[in-house]
């Protein structure tokens, strides 16, 4: 499917939500001391689309995805991942949940060092279970190119290799949202734009959901949206972007003298398609 036909898809999936955050407010410590790194927050992410979250440091984007994705949760509003919420889970459904039904993918690859790129990949259905089929395991590495490293270790693989190992371990599980965590922070620009590649592929190809927190307005525009984030608190969003639009915008963000006051992100006249 051409990328333009997959733009066209994903915006008729606006209506279909996969991540729904309302009022989403996250406060850590108390008292006097306390600080606020969320701020009631609202957001939709439709599924089947990519999105990238991106802001100033502290702006709350890591704390973002934490609460988006079941790893924390928020200190009032409501977080909810096809259609369950996640706040009203209990500790064992929540581990569950995110088991079964969401991916990770971060800057740092996370692989165990003592297990074959196969066993990597196979360690979250063991995790929960089942018996991975080797057919199954072996077909989610020839997904990323890595049909012929099945039974090498980390060690053996370049660094874009051991993150594709990781992308084929967050999919096999066939997550209802992959989430990553500067997932092309570590890479190099070439492997970078392989990794980033294979993500818009999931999307083209498969309907995958995906949330990329970035600092890299290049990564970001791969993306069909891009979201922004200040103080805690939404700050506009660019849709279609090139990535010399989505630094202006970063750049103008970075550059305000009071931080906190939501301002709308206007598109580009022209914007170009992203390069998948």
């Amino acid at each position: 499917m051409a990328r333009q036909q997959a733009k066209a898809l994903a915006a008729r999936r606006m209506t279909d939500d996969g991540i729904r955050l309302h009022s989403v407010t996250r406060r850590f410590g108390s008292g006097s001391t306390s600080v606020t790194a969320l701020d009631d927050v609202s957001l939709v992410i439709p599924r089947g689309t990519f999105t990238a979250v991106m802001g100033p440091s502290g702006s709350g984007k890591s704390t973002l995805l934490q609460c988006a994705a079941g790893l924390d949760r928020p200190t009032s509003g409501s977080v909810t991942v096809g259609g369950t919420e996640l706040t009203a889970l209990s500790e064992r459904k929540l581990t569950l949940l995110r088991r079964e039904r969401i991916g990770f993918v971060f800057q740092a690859f996370n692989l165990l060092p003592s297990l074959t790129a196969e066993q990597n990949v196979a360690l979250p259905l063991r995790l929960s279970g089942r018996r991975p089929k080797r057919a199954q395991v072996r077909e989610a590495l020839r997904q990323v190119g890595l049909g012929d490293r099945a039974r090498h270790r980390p060690t053996e693989l370049s660094g874009g290799q051991q993150q594709r190992v990781a992308l084929a371990r967050a999919l096999i599980t066939r997550p209802d949202v992959l989430f990553g965590d500067e997932p092309t922070g570590a890479l190099d620009s070439r492997t970078g734009r392989d990794v980033l590649a294979l993500l818009c592929g999931t999307v083209d190809r498969d309907g995958q959901t995906i949330v990329m927190v970035t600092h890299d307005p290049v990564a970001a525009s791969w993306a069909d949206r891009v979201v922004f984030l200040v103080d805690g608190r939404m700050n506009g969003e660019l849709s279609g972007a090139a990535a010399e639009d989505i630094a202006a915008h970063m750049t103008k963000l970075e550059a305000e003298p009071t931080r906190g006051r939501p301002t709308q992100a206007q598109p580009p006249n022209q914007p170009e398609a992203a390069p998948c």
